[in-house]
């Protein structure tokens, strides 16, 4: 499947119309989010990187024409025009790992009209999952206060490929590991792991368990302790650890029941066995709430393994992202439809001091102190560079991050969720059924006492 194969029947079929009317002028395209997430104070820019590949091999091949007619139910020559169409335009862009604020462009696109339609979806698909991913990680991260952060997600996102991403972006925000050995290996991040329950439960007992962890891995090791009893789980694995002199980083993992809590317990069992040392590492349903929470009861808890939640963004696991048409053939257009209305024309963002950004025309000058966020990165179809890096990433997040104002990083807790009409009819329900009862059973009494 050709990189032409992503894309949605509507693009191809007004692709197909612009080329037939002859409408092949440049046409601006501008991509962004609409709306913060509730409780959101910013947004991570990710995913340009894959987006500027796709871009460097789109082609329409005549498969991909013979595939579109299919979808159509037309004949191949109908679609025909379609062939060989290429990307040969300009993107301007944010950079990967920059802060970005919601109606900001994170892209911009011109090329013309038909190329430019027929790229949407997959600029939006990777764009919106990719900052959407950034976004939670770089939350989690934020909440741990400089605690260590590491990615167990890949057993929980939308698939491999989705878990490659989470664990690269986990990386560029902040995260110290990931236990996904592909994305360890491809992009050069720390890989981390212990045990799973059902190892544990494979030996006889729990001392037998970690003895034979520990003898296949003589490194430090980290035993996950709350597969039975989790006091006992501490206190087995402080005798483990202590004869095999672990060194500062072992560690034992809690997964499970009051994380807080057993994080206590577990201080007080490890620092009595004389391991003051031995790390404390806590997962399960974990996310930048959870680790707030346990931060500012003083949970003495060292490193932080965060999964489903930062993997697919539970609780805003979509953004409101658009690709809109801003100009064609030299003419500014815009949209005024209600809610939804866009600006017109090219546009520049100025960061200013505090994240006081200013959305300006593309060629005006820049307002005091500003810094375009929008950088070249794609002319006539061919990077500017070469493809970006982690490390690069990483830095520019690290120094967004710093400047981020207090009042935008701050996590807030999301409102408990409101009953359902269905929960609440059925309670209204339970309340009458209850009140046929009581006066059922009055009336059996008086009925009673009038036989009597």
């Amino acid at each position: 499947m050709s990189e032409a194969m992503t894309t949605d029947l509507y693009e191809v079929t007004m692709a197909l119309s612009y080329l037939r009317e002859g409408m092949t002028a440049p046409a601006t395209f501008d991509l962004y989010v609409r709306d913060l997430p509730p409780g959101r104070g910013f947004l991570v820019a990710a995913g340009l990187e894959p987006a500027l590949d796709f871009l460097s091999g789109f082609r329409v091949e005549p498969e991909d024409v013979a595939a579109y007619a299919a979808a159509m139910g037309r004949p191949y020559e109908d679609v025909e025009p379609l062939l060989g169409l290429g990307f040969d335009g300009e993107v301007r862009a944010v950079p990967e790992g920059r802060i970005v604020l919601a109606g900001e462009p994170l892209l911009e696109l011109t090329a013309p009209l038909p190329q430019a339609q027929l790229v949407e979806t997959y600029l939006l698909g990777q764009l919106s999952h990719q900052t959407t991913i950034a976004s939670k990680a770089a939350r989690c991260v934020v909440a741990a206060e400089g605690r260590p952060v590491v990615d167990f997600s890949l057993r929980r996102t939308h698939g491999p490929w989705s878990g490659m991403q989470s664990a690269r972006l986990a990386a560029m925000t902040g995260f110290t590991a990931t236990s996904n050995v592909a994305a360890a290996t491809a992009y050069g991040i720390e890989a981390t792991g212990t045990m799973a329950h059902a190892y544990v439960e494979a030996f006889p007992d729990e001392e037998t368990a970690f003895r034979a962890f520990a003898r296949t891995h003589p490194g430090p090791v980290t035993l996950l302790v709350d597969t039975y009893d989790t006091a006992t789980g501490v206190a087995t694995a402080a005798r483990v650890l202590r004869e095999l002199e672990s060194g500062p980083l072992g560690a034992i993992r809690l997964d499970s029941g009051d994380l807080g809590e057993e994080a206590v317990r577990a201080r007080e069992i490890l620092d009595a066995a004389g391991l003051p040392e031995v790390r404390i590492v806590a997962s399960g349903g974990l996310d930048e709430y959870a680790i707030e929470e346990l931060i500012h009861s003083g949970a003495p808890i060292d490193v932080y393994a965060v999964g489903t939640r930062m993997g697919v963004s539970a609780d805003a696991a979509s953004l409101d992202t658009a690709y809109k048409l801003v100009a064609y053939d030299g003419r500014p257009v815009m949209k005024l439809s209600s809610a939804k209305a866009t600006a017109p024309g090219g546009k520049q963002v100025w960061r200013r001091p505090g994240f006081a950004d200013v959305i300006g025309e593309r060629d005006e000058l820049p307002p005091h102190g500003g810094a375009p966020l929008l950088e070249s990165v794609m002319r006539e179809g061919v990077r500017t560079a070469p493809p970006d890096t982690l490390d690069r990433a990483r830095r520019r997040f690290d120094t967004d991050l710093a400047g981020l104002p207090p009042h935008a990083r701050r996590i807030h807790h999301p409102a408990p969720p409101r009953p359902s009409t269905s929960a609440g009819l059925a309670r209204l329900a339970g309340r009458v059924r209850r009140r046929i009862e009581v006066r059922l059973a009055a009336g059996d009494e008086a009925g009673g006492r009038q036989a009597a």
